[in-house]
């Protein structure tokens, strides 16, 4: 199919996302090749909870794509008909989408605030998947004494247990934790001894038999660890039966030490042990490479291996500033970046010496790295694009925690402040992906773009967490996590001077049959989330 202008790429249809056609019918791994919907459940009768009355509703799994009314039973979604429904509570969802709601693998802000900055952009389900966190079980335990608006849940991290062993830190269940670790470098940059191996790998599993949904192998912030550690690790993941999700050791466009090597190593380890292997945020860990590196992920995936991708819509990344990424005199040139300005702190360019002094007094400061201009640049464009309509491939926000000055936002904090900061994917990585991809640039159906964002993230995890065979479908049966939105006018007013500006366009977004946004305002105190959680 002809692309419609030099920038765009050919549209994708269902069958190529979810089989590929004869050329590409392998692309798709595992769990995410063309598979036949479950039989439809009949419809139940009513009275129901909740009806959403005349929607254009969209189940990306049997190809739905017509004006229904849903009908919702607890926590289920309990009828789909075109015949009205009785309910106690009507939402009249006519001339807007009725979707399932949106599933995010990559989702740092695992606080309440960032929950709720996310339900507004259409998330029912935020996972800390790329990093992790440990302990899993204290994890879980606080957050469901706090509450969430939206689904929560997250790996075991592997970071977090190589910073206990070779720093004497022990863990506490938070992100904080992690980011006031890089003012330490032994757990970045060292191998590991044979002893200290064994007691790492002893928590990431202690972590998976807690419930943790998989292994969070952050390796982008730890590249001097051993190329044996993470073999180990994946024999863990195939043992277990669960994913892997890997920020990539190297993040560079030159060699030797380049992403498209730290790539290799990916796919190198899912050949060698048959492990499901996730690679998070292709398109910031691809940067300007992304080309060689989606034709060598290609070339894995049309031959058998268990590779999964995400990306988010953004030529920008966000991460702390004393990560190795931002570290060394070739800093710059490894990203292909022209200047230190490239990177951000609040919205304002930096120079080499602010980010020196940032690394020595401040390492956990979080920055925003432009590896991309997008907007500006049509051949930028096109590099994002290859990561952003990968086939196949999810919509993962890699959304930030919020912080207000030096201060990680926590609790209960609504509305955010002002000046209120984290990367604008944070607020609007789903809502940016349905303007521009699908509505203004039309790279993308619509059916196609709701396969992204919820069906193919649930594919992805359902092989070990059963919890996920009930979402990312609109289907009797399925968990009642829905969105509602308008599909002229959804739009992210987030912006990396602005980043708290809330998406709009949803008009409501219901959690396990519970409405926490209606006619786009938040319910108060409305907190349904429930933990996503391997058995344990």
């Amino acid at each position: 199919m002809a692309s419609k202008s030099s920038s765009a790429i050919p549209q994708l249809t269902r069958r190529g996302l979810l089989a590929l056609g004869a050329a590409g019918a392998a692309v798709l791994p595992i769990n995410l090749r063309a598979q036949e919907a479950s039989p439809a459940l009949p419809n139940e009768d009513g009275p129901f909870d909740l009806v959403l009355e005349g929607g254009r509703v969209i189940d990306p799994e049997t190809g739905l794509d017509a004006v229904r009314n849903v009908g919702i039973k607890d926590d289920r979604i309990a009828a789909i008909s075109p015949d009205p429904l009785e309910a106690a509570r009507t939402l009249d969802a006519s001339g807007h989408i009725v979707a399932p709601g949106f599933i995010d693998l990559h989702a740092h802000g695992q606080q309440l605030p960032a929950a709720w900055v996310q339900a507004f952009d259409g998330v029912t389900t935020a996972l800390e998947l790329e990093s992790g966190i440990l302990p899993i079980a204290k994890y879980y335990a606080m957050t469901a004494a706090e509450g969430r608006p939206i689904n929560y849940g997250a790996s075991a991290a592997w970071t977090y247990a190589r910073i206990a062993e070779m720093e004497g830190l022990e863990p506490d269940g938070t992100l904080q934790w992690f980011q006031q670790a890089f003012a330490y470098s032994n757990w970045q940059n060292t191998l590991a001894t044979p002893e200290e191996m064994d007691r790492i790998l002893d928590r990431v599993e202690e972590g998976l038999r807690e419930g943790g949904l998989g292994i969070g192998i952050n390796a982008g912030y730890a590249p001097g660890y051993g190329r044996k550690e993470y073999y180990a690790l994946a024999l863990l993941a195939k043992r277990l039966e669960v994913p892997t999700f890997t920020h990539v050791r190297y993040n560079s466009t030159i060699e030797p030490l380049s992403t498209f090597e730290a790539f290799e190593e990916v796919i190198a380890l899912s050949a060698a042990t048959g492990a499901h292997m996730h690679v998070c945020h292709i398109n910031s860990s691809g940067a300007r490479d992304i080309q060689a590196c989606i034709d060598l992920l290609k070339g894995a995936q049309e031959r058998g291996l268990p590779i999964t991708v995400e990306a988010y819509p953004y030529g920008a990344g966000s991460s702390a500033v004393g990560a190795e990424l931002y570290r060394g005199a070739n800093w710059l040139q490894r990203w292909g970046a022209p200047d230190a300005s490239s990177l951000e702190l609040n919205g304002v360019p930096l120079t080499q010496a602010k980010i020196d002094e940032l690394q020595a007094s401040e390492p956990g400061a979080v920055v925003v790295m432009h590896f991309l201009r997008p907007d500006a640049d049509a051949e930028d464009r096109r590099l994002l694009d290859l990561s952003v309509l990968y086939p196949g491939g999810a919509i993962a926000s890699d959304a930030m925690p919020w912080s207000h000055g030096d201060t990680l936002l926590n609790g209960d904090i609504w509305p955010l402040p002002e000046d209120a900061f984290a990367h604008p994917r944070s607020a609007g990585c789903y809502s940016r992906f349905l303007s521009k991809w699908v509505r203004e640039r039309e790279a993308i159906p619509m059916l196609d773009a709701l396969a992204k964002t919820s069906l193919i993230p649930a594919r992805i995890l359902e092989a070990s967490v059963p919890q996920m065979r009930q979402k990312g479908r609109l289907q009797v049966g399925a968990d009642a996590d829905v969105v509602v939105f308008n599909p002229r006018t959804v739009i992210d007013n987030a912006t990396f001077v602005d980043p708290v500006a809330l998406s709009t366009g949803f008009k409501d977004v219901i959690v396990n049959g519970a409405p926490i946004i209606s006619d786009g305002t938040r319910i108060e105190d409305a907190l349904p989330g429930r933990a996503i959680r391997r058995p344990f």
